[in-house]
């Protein structure tokens, strides 16, 4: 389980560094401070907005799995479902498939119902 987890940091980190290839000439943008605005295209945007939204979920799935590790709950099947749920939502989202995209993501939250659940069961 400890794997799933080192996966889903790894996947944050895809999401957050996936549109700097598609910004290439902005490389002295993200080099400085920032201090003024900059345009990105629509493909960034829901890269950016798919990344986002992992981060609002990714403390629960972290949580959870680290639970499950601590009161020996066997999460791996559930955890593994989680993570390709997420990043099929990030493709999805990525390239603007937005019903199935929705479908996914209210999938990847059952999922993260059905971890607690097996934990609370377990106590």
């Amino acid at each position: 389980m400890i794997e799933l987890i080192l996966y889903s940091l790894l996947l944050l980190i895809v999401q957050i560094m996936a549109h700097y290839p598609l910004n290439m000439q902005s490389v002295p943008y993200f080099l400085s401070n920032r201090d003024e605005g900059i345009s990105y295209s629509v493909a960034t945007q829901r890269i950016q907005r798919a990344a986002a939204n992992l981060k609002e979920t990714l403390p629960v799935f972290l949580t959870l799995m680290i639970l499950g590790v601590i009161e020996n709950v066997d999460l791996a099947s559930l955890g593994m479902y989680w993570l390709i749920l997420r990043v099929a939502f990030f493709l999805f989202y990525t390239f603007g498939i937005e019903k199935i995209r929705s479908v996914v993501w209210i999938m990847s939250l059952i999922v993260l119902v059905m971890m607690a659940r097996s934990i609370a069961v377990s106590l």
